[in-house]
C-alpha cells in the first residue's frame, strides 16, 4: 500500500521490520522504487533479494526492467535479461514487451528489434513498444511501416499507439502523414484524441515551421489546452524566434502553472537569441520573486558498473584534470575540422570568449570527454541528458564522432541522437 502511494520510506520501514519476506513483498518494494524513478534503489534491493530472498518472478523482472529504463543503463538491462532467460520467463508476453521497451529506451534499437521479432506472441502493447522505440530513435518510416503491418495483422491500435505514431511524425517533420493519422483516430478507429495527442500535433506543426497552423490547431481544440500544449508551441517559438507568439504561449502556461521552470527558460532563450537582455533579466527576476528554481542540466554515463554524473562546469570528478585535458584537445581538433561555437546558446550578456568557455564546459561535452578516456577505442559511448541536448553540443558531437571514429548515443529529454561519422540520426531536426 505504501509503495503504491509512492511513500517508499514507510514501505521500506514495514519491509525491514517484517520477519518473513515473501516474493510478493520483495516485488512490491522493488516495484515501488521503480515506479518513482529510483532505479538504483530497485537494483540494490534486487541484489539483496538474490542473497537472502526468494526466487524472483516475472513481475519482479518487469519492475527491474522499468528501473533500468529510469537509469537508462543498458548494461544493467542486459544483466536482468540474462536472469530472465535463466529463470525461463523470456517467452512471457508482458516480460517480452518490457524487454522491447527497455532496450529501445536504453539506446539499443537492434536488441529491441531482436526481442520483438522473437516473441512467440505479441499484443497491441508489444507492437506499440516497438513503434515507440522506432519513433524515439528517429526512425519514422520504420515506425509507420510497422504500424501499417500491425493494422494488416488485425491488431487494434490504442491511444498510446497513436501517440507513438504521431511522435514519429513529429520527430521527422512529417506533417501530412501526421495530420492523416490524427484524423484516422476518430474516423477509422473511433478513438477520441486526448490532450497528449493535441500536444504532439502542435509540436509537429510548430517544429516544422507552421506556427500559424499550430496556433489555429490550439484555438480549434474541443477542450481547453493544458500547459503541455502551450509548451509545445513555446518550444517551436524558441526554434523560430517568434517573440510575440512565444510571449502569448508563455503567458498562457504561467496562468496554468506559474511554478514550471521550463517556461521561464524557454522565454529567456527567445529573448536572449534576439539580444533583448533587459527582458532576459526581467524573466529571471520573475523567477526569483516566485521562488522558481531552474532544473540544472546534467548528463550521465555508465562505465562498467558505475554511473558518472556531470553538471555544467563540473570539477568534482576524481579524473577532472584528464577530462578537461581531453576536452581541450577535442575543442582544438574539431575547430580545425570546421566546428564554430554557437554562442547563441549562452544566455548571458558577456564577451564572446567567455561565452565560448561556457559552452565548452557543458555537461554533455564533459560526459563525452570522460567516455572517450574511459572506454576502449572504437566502442560506442552512451550518454543520457536530463534536458534537451544543447544545440552547440549537438553540433560538437557530430564533429567528435567523426574525428574519434566513435558512435555517440545520446538520450535527451525527448529522443535519441546517434552521432556517427559526422552525422546525427535526427538529421539536425529535433
Amino acid at each position: 500500500m505504501y509503495a503504491k502511494c509512492k511513500s517508499t520510506v514507510n514501505a521500506q520501514l514495514v519491509f525491514d521490520k517484517s520477519p518473513i519476506r515473501n516474493n510478493v513483498m520483495w516485488s512490491a518494494m522493488i516495484t515501488g522504487y521503480a515506479h518513482i524513478g529510483h532505479g538504483g534503489e530497485a537494483l540494490k534491493l534486487f541484489s539483496q533479494m538474490q542473497l537472502t530472498g526468494p526466487e524472483p518472478d516475472q513481475f519482479t523482472f518487469s519492475s527491474l526492467l522499468r528501473a533500468c529504463i529510469s537509469l537508462a543503463t543498458l548494461e544493467n538491462g542486459k544483466q536482468i535479461h540474462a536472469y530472465i532467460i535463466k529463470a525461463g520467463f523470456e517467452s512471457w508476453l508482458f516480460v517480452g514487451t518490457n524487454l522491447v521497451d527497455m532496450y529501445a529506451k536504453c539506446g539499443s534499437l537492434l536488441d529491441s528489434q531482436d526481442v520483438f521479432y522473437r516473441m512467440p506472441e505479441r499484443n497491441a502493447i508489444s507492437w506499440t513498444a516497438m513503434i515507440g522505440g522506432y519513433a524515439q530513435h528517429g526512425h519514422a518510416k520504420e515506425a509507420l511501416k510497422l504500424f501499417e503491418q500491425m493494422e494488416w495483422e488485425g491488431i487494434k491500435p490504442n491511444k498510446v499507439t497513436f501517440l507513438c505514431v504521431l511522435s514519429a511524425c513529429s520527430n521527422m517533420g512529417l506533417v501530412d502523414e501526421g495530420l492523416r493519422y490524427f484524423d484516422s483516430m476518430t474516423q477509422v478507429h473511433g478513438i477520441l484524441p486526448k490532450m497528449e495527442h493535441y500536444a504532439c500535433m502542435v509540436d509537429l506543426l510548430g517544429r516544422s515551421g507552421h506556427l500559424d497552423a499550430a496556433k489555429r490547431f490550439i484555438i480549434d481544440m474541443p477542450f481547453p489546452p493544458d500547459a503541455s500544449v502551450w509548451q509545445s508551441l513555446l518550444g517551436a517559438c524558441r526554434i523560430y524566434g517568434n517573440i510575440e507568439l512565444g510571449e502569448w504561449a508563455a503567458e498562457c502556461i504561467l496562468e496554468l502553472n506559474p511554478q514550471y521552470p521550463a517556461t521561464y527558460v524557454l522565454l529567456s532563450n527567445i529573448y536572449a537569441a534576439a539580444g533583448r537582455w533587459d527582458d532576459v533579466e526581467n524573466v529571471r527576476q520573475m523567477m526569483r520573486d516566485r521562488g522558481v528554481v531552474k532544473v540544472p542540466g546534467c548528463s550521465w554515463i555508465q562505465v562498467k558498473d558505475r554511473v558518472h554524473t556531470f553538471f555544467v562546469r563540473d570539477k568534482s570528478h576524481p579524473r577532472k584534470r584528464e577530462i578537461y585535458a581531453k576536452l581541450e584537445e577535442l575543442i582544438e581538433l574539431i575547430k580545425g575540422a570546421g566546428y564554430v561555437p554557437d554562442t547563441e546558446f549562452v544566455l548571458h550578456d558577456v564577451e564572446e570568449e567567455q561565452k565560448e568557455n561556457f559552452l565548452f564546459s557543458h555537461s554533455e561535452k564533459l560526459a563525452i570527454a570522460f567516455g572517450l578516456i574511459s572506454t576502449s577505442p572504437g566502442t560506442s559511448i552512451r550518454i543520457v541528458k536530463n534536458l534537451r541536448v544543447c544545440g552547440d553540443c549537438h553540433n560538437a558531437a557530430k564533429f567528435i564522432s567523426k574525428i574519434e571514429q566513435r558512435e555517440l548515443i545520446v538520450r535527451d529529454a525527448s529522443r535519441f541522437h546517434h552521432f556517427k561519422d559526422g552525422l546525427c540520426s535526427c538529421a539536425d531536426y529535433w
